[in-house]
């Protein structure tokens, strides 16, 4: 059988006088070490491509950026001065979430992803927890290396009997936070899989998708095959894509 596909998603971004489609390489490492599957960038659009995509891919990888969801798709307060928004993306992964998942591709959304999904389904996001009474400080501190602003950060709580839950195999994992938004209100048909210690969403699912349709906040792409929890994320994942793919091939 042949190998699965996975369309990534690009970020549309501005590189010196030039814009370029973009997707962050530990995204792409990550599917190719831990799904086994093709990994496949899927430029910024909008809507035009949607039809070829659904019809050629066996799973779609929503990454996180460096950029935040436009809070005018989610009836939002305007950003504050100095925030990235991508547009391009915008239009194109917010039709795309509901559409691949109603046509059985499994999906999985990482943080931008997790919060495209949310919005995708009508949800809201607060765009500054750490002003937020009684919430955490999400963020990373950007002077730290890498190694520290991707290293553990909190523990989540996983919902009993749910599907993380049973990956994990316990009631608790830690994870790395590295963003400054999150849901304020979950989409309609999503169910909350994984909470942190301020009661802020991490984790949901698509209730009752055909496939697997699951996003987390935090970065479970970071040195995938070195967390076992994160390896059985992207390893359900590719599991389902391989299904898909050999439907489609019967």
């Amino acid at each position: 059988m042949r190998r699965p596909v996975i369309g990534i998603p690009a970020d549309r971004r501005l590189l010196g006088p030039h814009w370029f489609h973009c997707v962050g390489e530990k995204y792409i490492a990550a599917v190719v070490q831990a799904t086994g599957a093709v990994p496949v960038l899927l430029p910024a659009l909008g809507e035009e491509h949607l039809d070829d995509w659904l019809g050629s891919c066996d799973g779609i990888l929503f990454t996180g950026s460096a950029s935040n969801v436009e809070p005018q798709r989610y009836q939002g307060e305007p950003s504050a001065a100095g925030t990235l928004h991508d547009p391009a993306r915008d239009a194109t992964t917010l039709p795309l979430i509901p559409r691949a998942v109603a046509a059985g591709l499994p999906v999985f959304g990482i943080c931008r992803g997790f919060q495209e999904m949310n919005v995708a389904y009508g949800g809201t996001l607060v765009q500054r927890l750490h002003e937020e009474p009684g919430r955490r400080d999400h963020r990373e501190n950007s002077s730290e290396p890498l190694e520290v602003q991707y290293g553990p950060a909190h523990e989540v709580e996983l919902v009993a009997g749910g599907l993380l839950h049973g990956l994990a195999g316990q009631a608790r994992v830690v994870v790395n936070s590295v963003h400054a938004q999150g849901v304020a209100r979950l989409g309609a048909g999503l169910t909350a899989e994984a909470r942190a210690d301020d009661g802020l969403v991490e984790a949901f699912r698509v209730a009752g998708a055909p496939a697997l349709a699951l996003a987390v906040q935090w970065h479970p792409e970071w040195k995938v095959m070195e967390n076992p929890f994160s390896r059985a994320l992207f390893a359900a994942f590719g599991a389902a894509a391989r299904e898909r793919a050999a439907r489609r091939e019967r």
